[in-house]
């Protein structure tokens, strides 16, 4: 579920913590994201956000959590407006 606004990317996922390593999974469902780290003093949220950052290439500050702060369903802001960029981020998670 990602939507263009000006801002950037609005992405819908689903994070799954204390997983085997960290992953990305698509199904008909949407987008699940594993994470090694624990939903303890937010370091679930911590560590999507590193491990977002390094697989999309963009600093931490351009990811954030707008809504799901404590959930495991979670809306996030990318903040980035490069085209290529924008049409990278699509295909991983389309």
């Amino acid at each position: 579920m990602i939507r263009e606004t000006k801002e950037g990317l609005i992405i819908n996922l689903k994070i799954s913590p204390n997983a085997a390593k960290n992953d990305i999974l698509k199904d008909e469902t949407g987008v699940k994201i594993k994470l090694t780290a624990q939903p303890i003093e937010g370091k679930a949220n911590k560590a999507l956000l590193e491990f977002l950052s390094k697989k999309l290439k963009i600093p931490k500050t351009s990811i954030e959590i707008i809504k799901g702060e404590t959930s495991k369903d979670k809306t996030l802001l990318i903040k980035v407006t490069d085209n290529d960029k924008i049409s990278d981020i699509k295909k991983l998670f389309d």
